[in-house]
């Protein structure tokens, strides 16, 4: 196999100027100069990046950004610097704390009969979003289809999220997640919580798959991990994740309880128990007794209908009939009640906080 170097090309004045900047401030090495007598070029490499500066290039100055987990003791704890030769030296943060947008609270029906678009995403999947609005940024729901079965063109990959959910709604998926072990078949009715920063990869689909996945904050950045492949060697399924544990909830095993809503019963998949309280999740079907009108204190409460019909009726609202494919954001102290349920009725229900207070009337 042939050997193949990559460089960034950079302009100079004066050589002699930019040795001292590159290798002393930035903390490059020094790979190559030419000629000795009077050099003219020069080629540094460190922190991933390898220069070329030429007394000959006709180019841009350009823009190097540095990322650092600790940018105070990096260059003296200078976060703006200018090079000799007219290069821009930005010094950031490496991993950023996740930044958790001010929920704006709205009332939101979402309606599959609206014929929202499909946007095509991230490894071929198709996007439809849930929460137009998505509360100021902070979440996003996205209802996901894979038309055609098969692998999935997916790598080792994680998110920098404060919460995350995977519930399969139709057909099955083959995943993989750093410290869990062996790869295992998603099917639907079950979910998994991604804790933040876990590796892990969609590897195999059944056709006409279909998930709901729950992201929080709505915008949170996806990085690729060349270096690790999976399964890997650890496993570990009590491994904390910034305070979050992996679950992989399978309906077959839960237990079915009074919800907190009377007329329908709920099964709860230990997400909020997981997570230390960062968020809820539960299944919910009616108990074909009567409903109360109900108001909640939760920041997000966010409901997506997988089976039957409902009518969703809420305070100086006209009545929202609803069927599977539909889905609703009720705000804190709205008074809502969910009525007309069918016997086959069937919800997801995705809480931030995972514990909170409801009102009856």
């Amino acid at each position: 196999m042939s050997i193949i170097n990559a460089e960034i090309l950079l302009p100079t004045q004066e050589l002699r100027d930019d040795i001292p900047f590159y290798t002393k401030i930035l903390g490059l090495r020094m790979d190559m100069i030419y000629p000795a007598d009077d050099p003219t070029v020069a080629v540094f490499s460190g922190h991933g990046l390898r220069l070329r500066i030429d007394k000959e290039a006709q180019t841009h100055p350009g823009k190097i950004r540095i990322l650092s987990d600790d940018p105070d003791r990096f260059a003296d704890g200078v976060r703006a610097l200018i090079a000799p030769n007219g290069t821009e030296i930005e010094i950031d943060v490496l991993n950023p704390p996740v930044v958790m947008p001010s929920t704006q609270h709205s009332f939101i029906v979402r309606r599959l009969a609206d014929q929202a678009p499909w946007i095509i995403g991230r490894a071929g999947m198709h996007y439809r979003d849930l929460i137009p609005d998505r509360l100021g940024g902070s979440i996003i729901a996205s209802h996901i289809r894979i038309p055609d079965g098969g692998p999935v063109p997916d790598t080792v990959h994680y998110h920098t999220v404060g919460f995350q959910l995977i519930f399969c709604y139709r057909g099955w998926v083959d995943l993989v997640y750093q410290d869990q072990g062996e790869p295992f078949r998603l099917y639907a009715g079950n979910c998994v919580i991604q804790p933040p920063e876990i590796r892990h990869r969609v590897l195999y689909a059944s056709e006409n798959i279909e998930v709901i996945e729950i992201g929080v904050p709505a915008e949170h950045m996806t990085t690729i991990d060349h270096s690790m492949k999976l399964p890997n060697k650890t496993v570990n399924s009590e491994r904390q994740f910034q305070g979050q544990k992996f679950v992989h909830h399978r309906a077959d095993e839960a237990d079915w309880t009074d919800f907190r809503i009377p007329g329908f019963k709920c099964r709860d998949t230990t997400i909020a128990h997981n997570t230390q309280n960062v968020a809820g999740v539960q299944v919910i079907r009616s108990n074909e007794t009567p409903t109360k009108e109900s108001w909640h204190f939760s920041d997000i409460l966010f409901t997506f209908v997988m089976e039957g019909t409902m009518t969703l009726e809420g305070d100086g609202k006209a009545p929202f009939d609803l069927s599977a494919g539909d889905a609703f954001v009720i705000p804190p102290n709205m008074k809502t009640t969910y009525s007309n349920a069918s016997a086959d009725l069937e919800l997801l229900e995705v809480s931030l906080p995972g514990a909170f207070e409801t009102h009856l009337s």
